[in-house]
């Protein structure tokens, strides 16, 4: 019963005002601690002190998707749908930063176009600074006239998929809205000169270029005079500097050979040491097939004297075994 939308409510975009937060994001909002302990049997009238609590904005962080204090205000207003004129004073509200900025987010939810427009843009000279929650859970500043700028363009703020509005071109060629006029517009207008002030001026402007045109045109001979000198300075200055570049040139066929003998003296040396690597990893393993060898043929001679030490044990046994068969006939003999 406490999640619930009022009886009273109305659609909005057609559905459920709490149906404009998704699923999983407003589940989460239904167990969050905030939720049953703070926003429960809220009013429109109680809904502002909790508003003015607030000391930072944003949507859900951590792992869990924890939602904020927030999130958790704007789905209360949507559950019960407070009046129209009680939002404009949240966002005509300018002690409070953080009521602006709930009102604001809730009307850009459910408002329509037009209103958004007439009632957000005198937001953006509002510079003050707003502290937003990221999803990991950590701190940023932002500043209001940015947050109100991402409700108008972006698709998404405070992981909530924002309804989509009507562009302000479209509403300006309908006539339904007046012409944005920007505030630079003006400081551009009373910087700009008047038609009043730059006609003197390009009086006193094309005076001193006529007598600048008079003054020039006598000098012509020491002008040629001067033309000459300095083609004779580019002549000399273009062979020193073809001078130079040969110089240059040949410094550097000299460095390329000397680079390259360097070159060629390391591979020499790494194929040398290459090959008494490889030299010594092939005496290394003569070395250890030698042992084997001979761990080998020790263990089969040692087998081998075993097996004879058993054998003439074998053949001691039998002997003495023929000999006790041999007295014990003997003694049978004598008694009978």
């Amino acid at each position: 019963m406490a999640n619930r939308t009022v009886k009273e409510a109305k659609n909005v975009h057609g559905t459920n005002p709490q149906y404009l937060i998704e699923k999983i994001i407003r589940s989460r909002i239904y167990d969050s601690k905030y939720w049953k302990e703070q926003c429960f049997a809220l009013t429109a009238e109680l809904l502002v002190d909790k508003a003015m609590e607030l000391r930072f904005v944003g949507g859900v962080y951590g792992g869990n998707i924890k939602p904020t204090q927030f999130l958790c205000l704007t789905l209360k207003m949507l559950q019960i749908q407070p009046e129209k004129d009680i939002v404009v004073e949240f966002i005509k509200n300018e002690e409070f930063k953080y009521v602006r900025a709930l009102g604001a987010f809730y009307l850009r939810l459910t408002g329509a176009a037009l209103d958004c427009y007439k009632y957000l843009e005198p937001l953006y000279i509002d510079n003050r600074k707003l502290r937003r929650q990221n999803r990991a859970g950590q701190f940023e500043i932002v500043y209001m006239d940015e947050y109100i700028d991402e409700l108008l363009r972006n698709d998404r703020v405070c992981d909530i998929i924002l309804p989509r509005i009507q562009k302000r071109s479209i509403l300006e060629e309908n006539n339904e809205i007046e012409p944005k006029v920007s505030v630079l517009d003006e400081d551009l207008d009373d910087e700009l000169p008047s038609d009043e002030e730059k006609a003197p001026d390009d009086r006193d402007s094309n005076r001193p270029k006529e007598n600048s045109s008079s003054a020039v045109r006598r000098p012509r001979r020491a002008r040629s005079n001067s033309r000459s000198r300095s083609r004779d300075r580019d002549r000399r200055a273009g062979q020193g500097n073809n001078a130079r570049s040969r110089d240059y040139y040949d410094e550097l066929e000299e460095y390329d050979r000397q680079r390259n003998r360097v070159r060629h003296r390391d591979n020499q040396n790494d194929d040398y040491e290459r090959r008494q690597t490889t030299s010594g990893r092939q005496d290394r393993e003569r070395e250890r097939q030698d042992r084997d060898r001979v761990r080998e043929r020790d263990r089969y001679g040692e087998r081998d004297r075993r097996d004879r030490e058993r054998e003439r044990e074998r053949d001691r046994g039998g002997r003495h075994e023929q000999r006790d068969r041999d007295s014990r006939g003997d003694r049978d003999r004598r008694r009978y």
